[in-house]
C-alpha cells in the first residue's frame, strides 16, 4: 500500500478508536452514577449530571487516546509508513 493509503485508514480508525472510547468512558461513567452516587447527588443536581458525565468522557477519551498515540509512535516508524498530514517538513 501506498504511504497516502495508510495515512488514510489512519485517519479513520484512529477517529473510530476515538469515538469508540468516548462512547465506552460515557456509560461506564453513567453506569458509575447510576450504582454509586445517584444516592449521594441530590436532585437539584440531576441536570447537571448528563452534561458532567458527557464533559468528562471527552476528556478522558482525550487522555486514553494520547496515551495510545504515543504508544503507537514508539513502535511505528511513522515518517516511513505515513505521509504527512498538514504538508511536508522543512
Amino acid at each position: 500500500m501506498s504511504k497516502r493509503t495508510n495515512t488514510l485508514i489512519f485517519i479513520l480508525l484512529a477517529t473510530l478508536f476515538n469515538v469508540l472510547i468516548t462512547v465506552f468512558s460515557f456509560i461506564i461513567l453513567l453506569v458509575i452514577y447510576s450504582k454509586f452516587l445517584f444516592s449521594l447527588i441530590p436532585e437539584s443536581m440531576s441536570p447537571w449530571i448528563m452534561p458532567i458525565l458527557f464533559i468528562a468522557s471527552i476528556v478522558s477519551s482525550f487522555l486514553v487516546y494520547r496515551l495510545a498515540m504515543k504508544i503507537f509512535m514508539k513502535k511505528i516508524n511513522v515518517e516511513k509508513h505515513f505521509d504527512p498530514i498538514f504538508g511536508r517538513k522543512r
